[in-house]
């Protein structure tokens, strides 16, 4: 069951969590020494021709956030979900550069867990998902690349964003590109690209009215043409209010490639998530891409066990939230032995130039959330 932050949701309406301070400062290189916050200048869109790239093109580096914040995840997840981290980010940092924001109290730990060649930048932070709370970073023909700053709100208000609100500014002054505003609140799970002009989005995440009160398709649309070079999107009714971020397209849908697509299919009749992901099989199934071609579709289906210690019924047992990085694509493995090698012989076919990296992310995936939840690419 591809079930997803749930828990936090119940943490938040119940007072679980906590406000821990103001924003602190972030750093460039490895040594994670304080310095002033670097804040990218924020500008409309204006007339340049942006597009956000596929994510299989060339990086210049990936970012994460190393916190698990024991007011939102527990004590006894938080050491877990930062090893969960630090093995994402080593594996990742053999095939690219890794910047890592990292609170001031867990620098010390972030050092201890993360290979050398990750840069850590001091930063006060929320939570984990830079999938979400960073920028999405756009290029166009000039060779001129931004960040796009898509106002997080906490997936709707369910919990606290106040330090997480600034990581998409902070991260773009740090990679050295200016910033795109925009009105549209949405985050980076909630839209899937092929860099060539077609998206997949979920309704309920991005037209829901905690987020874009009274927002049409026909608005959205032209604003993510102007901010993302989308010329066409392929529209998922998702599913509202059964996970905190009322149903990312990243748990639904992923492009491999222009024309190619990997869709998660609910087998359990019982579960929330099986009518819908048969509609959205179907959906994809009948769609064209921005330029009139049919999609090729494939099915990733889920584990039929997973290891004890962290299954439960908010574990994201899903293989569709991978990360593609320079030369490798990261999968999780949930310990089925034959589920983990059927979606491993997949993604190889899927992507032959490709090493397919396998990654025990349970602590994470406990927390309903995956590898591509918790990294955000910077294009080359």
């Amino acid at each position: 069951m591809n079930t997803r932050r749930l828990f936090l949701n119940r943490c938040f309406q119940g007072g679980g969590l906590i406000l821990l301070g103001p924003l602190l400062s972030a750093c460039g290189g490895g040594g994670g020494e304080n310095s002033d916050v670097a804040i990218a200048p924020t500008l409309p869109p204006m007339a340049a021709s942006w597009l956000m790239p596929d994510e299989g093109a060339q990086h210049k580096a990936t970012w994460m956030a190393f916190v698990a914040d024991e007011a939102i995840w527990g004590r006894t997840l938080q050491g877990p979900v930062q090893d969960a981290l630090a093995r994402i980010a080593n594996a990742i940092v053999q095939y690219e550069p890794v910047n890592m924001l990292v609170r001031q109290q867990d620098l010390a730990l972030a050092k201890q867990k993360m290979d050398s060649k990750v840069r850590l930048i001091v930063q006060d932070l929320d939570d984990l998902w830079l999938r979400d709370t960073g920028p999405v970073f756009v290029s166009n023909q000039q060779g001129e690349r931004a960040g796009v700053n898509f106002n997080f709100n906490g997936w709707g208000k369910k919990q606290v964003f106040s330090r997480d609100s600034q990581v998409a500014a902070v991260v773009t002054g740090q990679a050295g590109v200016r910033m795109l505003s925009t009105k549209l609140v949405l985050e980076g799970g909630g839209i899937e690209v092929d860099g060539k002009g077609t998206a997949i989005i979920t309704e309920s995440c991005v037209l829901n009215a905690n987020r874009n009160p009274g927002l049409s398709k026909a608005a959205c649309e032209a604003e993510l043409k102007t901010l993302l070079g989308i010329r066409k999107v392929i529209w998922l009714p998702g599913i509202v209010g059964k996970d905190i971020t009322d149903g990312h397209t990243d748990f639904y849908a992923r492009f491999t490639k222009p024309g190619v697509v990997v869709c998660g299919l609910e087998t359990d009749p019982s579960s929330f998530d099986y009518a819908v992901t048969q509609q959205h099989l179907a959906i994809l199934r009948a769609a064209t891409d921005a330029d009139n071609q049919p999609l090729q579709v494939h099915v990733l289906n889920g584990p039929a066990q997973m290891r004890p210690q962290y299954a439960g019924k908010d574990f994201a047992a899903g293989y569709i939230n991978f990360y593609v990085v320079n030369g490798a694509v990261l999968i999780p493995e949930f310990g089925d032995a034959k589920a983990d090698e059927t979606v491993r012989l997949q993604m190889k076919a899927l992507f032959p130039n490709r090493v397919i990296v396998q990654i025990n992310i349970d602590p994470i995936a406990a927390g309903g959330g995956g590898i591509h939840c918790s990294t955000q690419q910077e294009p080359a």
